[in-house]
């Protein structure tokens, strides 16, 4: 997959890593640790610009995420838990998914979007019951966006060995988590 996303991005650029991005979030397995960091070693190495890159790949998870929103709004889940094997979506994660938008709502948009495994299907089950568009696009391009820079500071600072993020997604993932939370956490107190 790594070879793949490279070479779509080394011959299309921007676009390519637009189209990747959206794929990864309209429930094609793509994964963003690739494709967010190897933009970042093109950044480090100078044929890429950083803030261009960033906006492109969230504007592709943002187009991807319609994508699965409208699908969930339209079709359903049990259509895509049939065709999830197909798809590579596991019955689990979309589970997950479904009690994340029940308890959270319109939020699980934002918080889905920085969890592993349900970050590339939140947005079904949030289409599925119908939640408000403009609020779903905001909170999903928001935490798309922290994301992504995320994964891109990474592969600029890596450079060559960007490639480490794939082996290591699941402690990315557990730090961004707790990153996260402790913001938000920061941001509750503040206001008190």
């Amino acid at each position: 997959m790594a070879e793949f996303a490279k070479n779509i991005i080394e011959k299309i650029g921007y676009f390519g890593v637009f189209v990747l991005m959206t794929l990864e979030s309209a429930l094609i397995p793509i994964p963003s640790e690739i494709v967010m960091p190897f933009s970042g070693f093109l950044v480090a190495e100078g044929k890429m610009n950083f803030w261009l890159a960033l906006l492109v790949g969230t504007l592709g998870n943002l187009t991807g995420s319609l994508i699965a929103y409208l699908l969930g709004y339209f079709i359903g889940i049990d259509p895509i838990k049939k065709a999830g094997k197909y798809l590579l979506i596991r019955e689990e994660h979309l589970e997950k998914a479904e009690k994340l938008v029940e308890k959270y709502r319109i939020y699980a948009s934002f918080i889905g979007r920085l969890l592993p495994a349900v970050r590339t299907i939140i947005s079904l089950p949030l289409g599925m019951v119908k939640t408000e568009l403009k609020p779903f696009l905001v909170l999903t391009f928001i935490g798309s966006l922290i994301w992504n820079m995320v994964l891109l500071y990474l592969g600029v600072i890596l450079r060559e060995n960007w490639i480490i993020i794939e082996h290591y997604g699941f402690y990315l993932d557990i730090i961004v988590v707790l990153v996260v939370i402790s913001l938000l956490v920061y941001a509750f107190r503040s206001q008190r």
